[in-house]
């Protein structure tokens, strides 16, 4: 078989693998910034929003502390208010100052205009002052420490690295946390002038820094939240990592998946090779195997289905051409073994019957009585040869297609015997001995076609047996059921592969080359299809007494006694 010739080509498993990886690749690398950009938008607007919930919560704080810090002043007022005396007052003030939680001091102040001038300059120094006008028109007033507010205000935030900006009215900063001075001034530069009151705006151009202002109507205070780039960056690069290796990880499984997959349908791809290179050597006899799975695709199985049915047909047909072939084989042997016979064996009784009737027709000489006869018995006993092999070779076609029509009757073996020594040829004058006892059982057998088999066996007898030696004819009850008929002779040991060979048409035990007998070589095997399609069957043995043995084992005949018969059973 010449293979095309064809340019480098990938095998369907390897373009798999390569649009595997590609169409993984792809998916992933689409999918990834994709998710990639998803996920920075996500964390933009969730850090907005994280900032928007501090900004809130610093306002929560600051409206819990003033509301505190207001309430207690109020409630101290209000004690002062319940004394007559100055001195009751300074008592009691004394005392609340110094159980104070929230204040660091309690003044009490004359005039609005002293409260006002101790505001400003506390302010200076970094403290905050709250003040109440009593009911004799002073002003009572409670400090603290911004870095106290400061501690109150921002203790959720933790190690929170966002800055936290409050300023008052004037735009001065009260109070921060985690104070950049380059943050704080571009957080001021970028501010609306424009605020809406009482509700956190996202303000600032850039994306990645976002920042947060409450304006509160009360307090007058501004709350900034800046959220610094390194935040946003880390978050965005701690997604980002998360998805990478997500998509690196389901490509792994993906790429598993495939490569298990890709590993069964190699071998089952493989399979399929390997059968069709079969088939092309001449071997019918290979049929694919698939490892069927639940993976392994339909239009495979429908092919190794049809492949191993259409294999499984050219097997049968090759089973069939090969039979075919060797029965023309056998045929043509038979053909040239048949003429060759036919040429060899018909010439010598017909040249005898030519010769001597020639010999009878000349009208030149006178032939006398006891020369013609003679002449007669020659033509006769060379036709009855030539009828004979007519006869041996008109009964192989019955024989083999097992058409041979059988007349079964009782027949008297010792009588076969006798008939059977009148009619063999025996120029040698080989003696024959028919030691089959007038007595023994019948047989059930065709007579014409049974004293056939004798006259065969007897003939094979006299051309094979060693000189001045007989050929003994016995029988014997076998069983209840079989008499053994005996044809022996003596002559050289007959291997037994040569006995196995000696049934087949055309066999003989001289070869070719060594022949010294005539004959067709069809007898042994005419005398095995007659004695089996009368019911019985034939061995052939050979030992150092005997070289050749024909055992004949025949079917007695079902007849009645003549007891029986007398006594009307």
């Amino acid at each position: 078989m010449v293979i095309p010739k064809i340019g480098k080509r990938l095998k369907i498993v390897e373009q798999i693998i390569v649009v595997s990886i590609f169409a993984v690749l792809l998916t992933s690398t689409v999918t990834g910034i994709v998710v990639n950009n998803i996920n920075q938008h996500s964390v933009r607007a969730q850090l907005c929003n994280i900032g928007v919930i501090i900004a809130n919560s610093v306002s929560d704080s600051i409206d819990v502390f003033q509301n505190s810090t207001q309430y207690e002043l109020e409630q101290i007022a209000l004690v002062l208010n319940s004394f007559p005396s100055q001195e009751e007052k300074n008592k009691y003030l004394q005392k609340a100052k110094n159980s104070s939680r929230l204040y660091n001091d309690i003044k009490l102040f004359n005039s609005q205009a002293g409260f006002k001038k101790f505001r400003k300059i506390s302010s200076e120094n970094n403290l905050a002052v709250i003040g109440i006008k009593l009911l004799d028109g002073r002003y009572l007033a409670g400090v603290f420490n911004i870095d106290e507010l400061k501690k109150k205000m921002f203790p959720f935030l933790g190690s929170d690295q966002r800055q936290i900006y409050i300023l008052n009215s004037e735009d001065k900063l009260i109070t921060s946390y985690n104070y950049n001075a380059t943050v704080f001034n571009k957080c001021m530069k970028q501010l609306p002038k424009e605020l809406d009151k009482d509700t956190p705006k996202i303000f600032g151009g850039r994306k990645n820094q976002p920042f947060v202002y409450l304006k509160k109507t009360n307090p007058d205070i501004l709350i900034i939240v800046s959220t610094p780039k390194e935040i946003t960056k880390e978050s965005i690069e701690y997604g980002r990592t998360k998805i990478i290796l997500s998509m690196l990880a389901s490509a792994f499984v993906v790429l598993l998946i495939v490569g298990v997959y890709i590993s069964y349908l190699y071998i089952n791809v493989r399979q399929l090779f390997k059968a069709i290179i079969a088939i092309s050597k001449g071997n019918y006899k290979r049929r694919i195997r698939l490892l069927n799975h639940i993976f392994t695709p339909y239009e495979l199985i429908f092919l190794a289905y049809e492949f191993n049915r259409m294999a499984n047909q050219i097997h049968k047909s090759y089973i069939k051409l090969e039979k075919n072939n060797k029965e023309l084989k056998e045929l043509n042997e038979f053909r040239s073994n048949m003429i060759d016979t036919v040429s060899h064996e018909f010439r010598t009784p017909l040249t005898s019957i030519q010769g001597y009737t020639s010999r009878l027709l000349r009208q030149d000489i006178k032939i006398d009585d006891e020369t013609r006869q003679k002449s007669l018995k020659v033509i006769r006993r060379q036709a009855e040869r030539l009828k004979r092999m007519v006869e041996d070779l008109l009964v192989i076609p019955d024989i083999e297609g097992a058409k041979l029509n059988v007349n079964l009757t009782d027949v008297n073996v010792h009588e076969v015997v006798e008939d059977s020594f009148l009619l063999v040829k025996n120029n040698e004058g080989k003696t024959l001995v028919n030691n089959v006892s007038s007595s023994i059982s019948m047989i059930s057998a065709d007579r014409d076609r049974f004293e056939q088999v004798m006259i065969n066996l007897i003939e094979n007898g006299v051309k094979y047996a060693d000189e001045d030696t007989p050929i003994l004819i016995e029988a014997e009850d076998f069983d209840s059921e079989n008499i053994k008929i005996i044809v022996k002779n003596k002559c050289n040991l007959i291997s037994k592969d040569k006995l196995k060979t000696l049934f087949d048409k055309f066999t003989r035990l001289d070869d070719s080359t060594t022949r010294t007998t005539r004959g067709t070589g069809l007898g042994l095997f005419i005398v095995k299809g007659l004695v089996e399609n009368m019911g019985g069957h034939i061995q052939l043995h050979s030992d150092m007494d005997w070289g050749f043995e024909a055992h004949i084992f025949m079917k007695k005949a079902n007849i009645q006694t003549e007891k029986e018969v007398y006594n009307g059973k």
